[in-house]
């Protein structure tokens, strides 16, 4: 589940879509904290499940219930960066609207105003429509859809892993009481 977390946020912040509407100088940088959030927390899932998994084969008390209070705070973690995410969801969407219709108004920055057109197909903004494309829609819009898209993907693969952490969760302590009973019993 930590790689799929890792491959989750790796998705995001190297997707060229994403990236090309969020480079630039002034560009909002909320929604790629959240994102390094996951590729981070991906990653201690990975190292924190090889340990698990060696604790398991080594029948150890001690590293299965390290696993546990890591899956824990871990599972914290997540949660955590999930309800920050869908907080401030609005927030990181009207900061690029922002920046989009400043470049736009501005017309200071070709570029990045032809990647918003291309791969959200979209032009102008409400208040400057677009003379070009005058049936498309404005992309302030577009970038709500766009982000709103992706958020939802997110939160789907963050409460399968949610739940996936809390099966592991019960599963160490199981096996770490299982371990301690035949000890006993010998």
């Amino acid at each position: 589940m930590g790689s799929l977390v890792l491959a989750v946020g790796l998705w995001l912040r190297f997707d060229p879509e994403t990236v090309s509407l969020l480079n630039g100088d002034g560009a909002p940088d909320t929604f790629f904290i959240g994102v390094y959030i996951l590729i981070v927390a991906g990653s201690l899932v990975m190292l924190v499940g090889f340990f698990g998994c060696c604790g398991a084969v080594r029948e150890s008390q001690c590293l299965l219930g390290s696993f546990f209070a890591c899956l824990l705070i871990i599972f914290g973690a997540e949660v955590a960066a999930g309800v920050f995410g869908f907080l401030n969801k609005d927030k990181i969407i009207e900061d690029v609207q922002n920046f989009y219709s400043n470049a736009y108004n501005d017309n200071n920055n070709g570029t990045l105003i032809n990647s918003y057109h291309k791969v959200l197909n979209c032009c102008g903004t409400k208040t400057l429509p677009c003379t070009d494309l005058p049936e498309s829609k404005d992309c302030e819009e577009g970038i709500a859809e766009f982000f709103n898209s992706k958020l939802y993907i997110i939160g789907y693969v963050g409460v399968g892993i949610a739940g996936v952490m809390i099966i592991g969760m019960i599963f160490s302590m199981v096996l770490c009481c299982a371990i301690r009973n035949s000890r006993e019993v010998i």
